[in-house]
């Protein structure tokens, strides 16, 4: 199983990881559109107004220009600890013991704007940049990686995909069809039936499933088998009318 996670735009400075390299990644055929876009990405720090407005950074952010810029020389560090946020922290990696890390490592990937797919492990500096920015001198971010990220999925042969990504990730490299796949979509459901989707709680339910996935770390091929754990986890996993997964959370009280 394949595990696809978005990536947070907020991130843990410093590292002590060497300094990165496209090659050091997971999912080695993106090399060519990484150095692609952190080249355009560096050169566009050059210019610090320019830079903050293709960003579209506040007054306050303006340090992300200078992160971008020293990205080819900055420490790295794994990326599921690189990432914070709801997501990242409800996953909370760094408490996970070898065991569960290693089998992230196997079994989960986060697709970023400028790296494509990266393993859990895999060594990534600080940066910024988003799934819906166009860098000067670059396509799409969508013409970029949707087809290279598509192939290096299929080539990596997963029995099953498990698409935790926001929709803004999945147009950015779609599974291809005819890996079997489901796409999750965060609920809650409330006394009378009624099914709400959720935003905030969506992204930590989804990093809380993870962490129980990692932690039990199940042998899964396909959608019945995760159904199956999420039972005997007590977890509420279940098909859609629309052909994707429900992750059910108990309503939000205010």
């Amino acid at each position: 199983m394949l595990i696809l996670l978005p990536p947070s735009e907020t991130k843990r400075p410093g590292g002590d990881g060497p300094r990165w390299r496209a090659d050091a990644l997971a999912y080695p055929t993106l090399s060519t559109q990484r150095e692609q876009v952190i080249d355009a990405l560096v050169a566009l720090s050059d210019d610090e107004e320019a830079a903050a407005r293709v960003l579209k950074l506040s007054a306050r952010q303006r340090g992300e220009v200078a992160v971008n810029a020293a990205l080819r020389g900055s420490p790295t560090m794994p990326a599921v600890d690189r990432y914070t946020g709801v997501l990242f922290d409800a996953l909370d990696a760094a408490t996970l013991d070898a065991a569960a890390r290693g089998w992230l490592d196997g079994h989960v990937a986060t697709h970023s704007a400028p790296f494509g797919l990266v393993g859990a492990l895999d060594p990534i500096p600080a940066y910024r940049l988003g799934a819906g920015i166009r860098i000067p001198g670059l396509p799409p971010m969508r013409a970029v990686w949707a087809d290279a990220v598509g192939a290096a999925i299929a080539a990596s042969s997963p029995s099953f995909v498990l698409d935790l990504r926001s929709e803004a990730y999945v147009a950015l490299g779609p599974v291809p069809a005819g890996i079997p796949q489901a796409y999750v979509r965060v609920v809650s459901e409330g006394p009378d039936g009624a099914v709400r989707a959720l935003n905030h709680f969506n992204k930590h339910a989804k990093g809380e499933l993870v962490r129980r996935l990692a932690t039990s770390r199940p042998g899964i091929a396909g959608p019945d088998a995760l159904m199956r754990w999420a039972q005997d986890e007590e977890i509420v996993l279940r098909p859609s009318a629309a052909g994707e997964l429900e992750l059910v959370v108990p309503p939000v009280t205010r």
